[in-house]
């Protein structure tokens, strides 16, 4: 009798053991939520779309792409997530304490610390799964404009904000009548479909493609929908020169005079704290400022359609009448820009990574490499 109840107890703690320590096991996985690394070496660059480029404090160049995330070392590129090949990264930031922050569409924030990264998502407390854009604010917190909103995280948490409990431009917003867009990752919605008012409940005023803190504290969001500000208490709808808001915004820089910069769906515009000023009305991708203080776009011709990576003279932009330059690229669609610390302009398109010898003295022929195999 003994020896039956010793056999009993015996069965008894194998099968505890059993079903308690894979389940041990599992919720440390879910705690931790921890990818290793697994790094792909070439001698070329991506083929498919290059969203977003940065310089990191070690001279490296990130790229987040169709492919994974890319960096490249000035001789070869690693894909530092191959081992997440399913996912599409948007956007890529170092922050102040070295650390990397990746987008995706559909899979959350990556959070990379040179070791090893975390994944964020909805379970975490992340506003949308669906991320195009990372920021870090003055105070070292890092924002991240999502399809569902905006999230904060603060080191430790998330908090989430709307952007469409703003009141509505005008009472026509609740006629429109138009037609939903086509629910895609693509910079451009068809021009068209903004000449009717959007109704304050629509998707898009909650889809987050860029944002910027202004010299005063305030919060710029350009959205799908209309672009606002949030002064700590309450989101504003941005009204341009035309009484009109701004449509789509895809970019918003704040440049070293402490001018705010928005680039989209109705061109290219600078706010110097009391008015706005166009300077295109061309679609514009991208926006970025060199040490210069020259500006850069990625956006239509303003001849034609066919997109093009601009140069604004910073001389030229003290009067208000430009001097533009435009640089022609086969591609079909340029997407983020960089300036590298040897003076080249970096830039994505549709068809990998590109860069532009803008550096050479006047007279020059300047030329643009294609890194793509």
């Amino acid at each position: 009798m003994k020896n039956k109840r010793n056999v009993f107890y015996s069965l008894l703690i194998i099968m505890v053991g059993v079903t308690y320590f894979p389940l041990l096991a599992q919720q440390k996985s879910s705690v931790q939520n921890v990818i290793e690394t697994k790094n792909v070496t070439t001698s070329y660059g991506p083929n498919s779309i290059v969203r977003t480029i940065k310089q990191d404090r070690h001279g490296n160049i990130w790229l987040a792409s169709g492919e994974g995330i890319i960096r490249y070392d000035g001789k070869v590129f690693t894909n530092m997530t191959s081992k997440e090949n399913s996912v599409r990264f948007f956007s890529v930031l170092e922050d102040r304490k070295g650390n990397f922050w990746f987008a995706s569409i559909g899979s959350g924030v990556y959070y990379y610390d040179g070791k090893s990264f975390r994944n964020f998502t909805t379970k975490d407390g992340l506003a949308n799964d669906r991320v195009t854009n990372i920021y870090e604010d003055n105070s070292g917190y890092i924002w991240f404009g999502t399809e569902g909103g905006a999230s904060l995280y603060d080191g430790k948490s998330f908090q989430n904000f709307k952007m469409n409990e703003v009141p509505p431009v005008n009472e026509a917003d609740s006629v429109y009548t138009g037609p939903e867009p086509v629910h895609t990752e693509a910079d451009s919605v068809h021009i068209s479909f903004y000449q009717h008012p959007l109704p304050k409940n629509n998707w898009m005023h909650n889809d987050v493609n860029a944002i910027s803190e202004d010299k005063t504290g305030k919060f710029w969001f350009g959205t799908r929908g209309y672009a606002t500000v949030y002064d700590g208490k309450t989101f504003t709808t941005i009204i341009n020169n035309n009484g009109k808001p701004f449509t789509n915004v895809r970019s918003i820089i704040k440049d070293k005079k402490g001018n705010i910069w928005l680039g989209g769906a109705d061109g290219l515009w600078r706010y110097n704290g009391k008015t706005f000023t166009n300077f295109t009305q061309k679609f514009v991708g991208y926006i970025y400022e060199d040490k210069k203080g020259n500006i850069w776009t990625s956006s239509e011709s303003v001849k034609n359609q066919n997109w093009v990576l601009s140069r604004y003279d910073e001389k030229s932009l003290l009067d208000n009448k430009s001097i533009v330059t435009e640089i022609k690229v086969n591609d079909n669609m340029l997407c983020g820009i960089l300036a590298a610390n040897d003076g080249s302009i970096w830039f994505g398109g549709l068809k990998g990574v590109y860069r532009y010898d803008a550096n050479l003295p006047e007279g020059q022929h300047k030329t643009i490499t294609d890194f793509k195999k």
